[in-house]
This record gives structure tokens, sequence and C-alpha cells, in this order.
């Protein structure tokens, strides 16, 4: 099961692994990575949030830990 809900967020915003990797400028294997719950460092989560258009306060709706 997987600590994140960064799937669920990227498919409802229609993006794909590519277009969220280059917007958070990481790479499409982290995203593959971190969706499949692995974990990942907090500049890493800081990046992907700002990149779904969110706010940092909202970091609890992606990242569960």
């Amino acid at each position: 099961m997987s600590k994140n809900s960064l799937k669920k967020a990227r498919e409802s915003l229609l993006m794909s692994k590519a277009e969220l990797a280059r917007a958070a400028r990481v790479s499409p294997i982290t995203i593959t990575r971190i969706e499949s719950g692995l974990p990942c460092r907090m500049e890493t989560k800081r990046k992907i949030i700002l990149a779904l258009g969110l706010d940092l306060s909202d970091k609890r709706k992606i990242f569960y830990d």
C-alpha cells in the first residue's frame, strides 16, 4: 500500500508522469518510485507539491507521513 496519493492527485489534474517530473524538476523514475510508495527527500516532496499547484500547507493531502 502506498504512503501517498500522488498518483491520484496527478491523474486528477490529467498530468502524465513526465509532465509532473518536468514541472517539479525531478526525473520521471523518481515520480514512479514515489507513486509506488518508496520514500523520498523532503525537498523532492516540496517540489512535487508546488508542481501540482498546491500550497506547502497541503502536504498532508499528498504525503501521509
